[in-house]
């Protein structure tokens, strides 16, 4: 095979891979994308929205993960890790290794500036064709912003924006609500 030539994983060489490695990377169309680490801000906002939704969904059948979750979008091939993955009912999951999920209710990806285009445009048409999600929230860590995006009839999204520490989203695909306070708790903007 010669410098040209790319080899194309199939999605069982890819989780593999995946299964092995220290680091994670997404898949599409035969290729592995490796992904960085978080900010400080980026870390505190996930670990604040997953406690938040945690307390708020105990005792319920819905579960949180945080970005070690892999989800696979089934009508594209993406397989991709969401900073946050609420799943509600009972968790489908491609396999017997339970660790990529198929149904997810609500997914979160707190906004950086090598991935915000990718999170608003490519990821969020993606997700779009999971039938399952309900909500699409998308996370600033530069300013105090949440963009909720709600499924509703006929396959349109519906945005809605809150900012200032003061605001509040509900989130009705699995009934909790989000005070930015608490998402933005010890978070420093620059």
């Amino acid at each position: 095979m010669d410098a040209q030539t790319k080899h194309h994983l199939t999605p069982e060489e890819y989780l593999a891979t995946e299964r092995r490695s220290e680091t994670r990377s997404e898949y599409l169309d035969g290729e592995m994308f490796a992904m960085t680490g978080g900010s400080r801000n980026h870390n505190l906002i996930v670990s604040n929205i997953v406690c938040e939704l945690s307390l708020q969904l105990r005792n319920r059948p819905c579960e949180v993960y945080a970005s070690d979750q892999r989800v696979r979008v089934p009508a594209t091939g993406l397989y991709t890790y969401p900073d946050i993955i609420v799943a509600c009912c009972e968790p489908q999951f491609e396999d017997e290794e339970l660790e990529t999920l198929l149904n997810p209710a609500l997914l979160a990806e707190v906004l950086s500036p090598t991935t915000e285009a990718y999170d608003r445009g490519k990821k969020f048409e993606h997700y779009q064709t999971i039938p399952s999600l309900s909500e699409y929230l998308l996370v600033s860590q530069d300013s105090f912003r949440v963009e909720q995006y709600l499924r509703q009839d006929g396959n349109r999204w519906l945005l809605t924006a809150v900012t200032g520490l003061d605001g509040r989203l509900a989130l009705p695909s699995i009934q909790c609500e989000m005070v930015l306070a608490e998402v933005y708790d010890k978070v420093k903007l620059g």
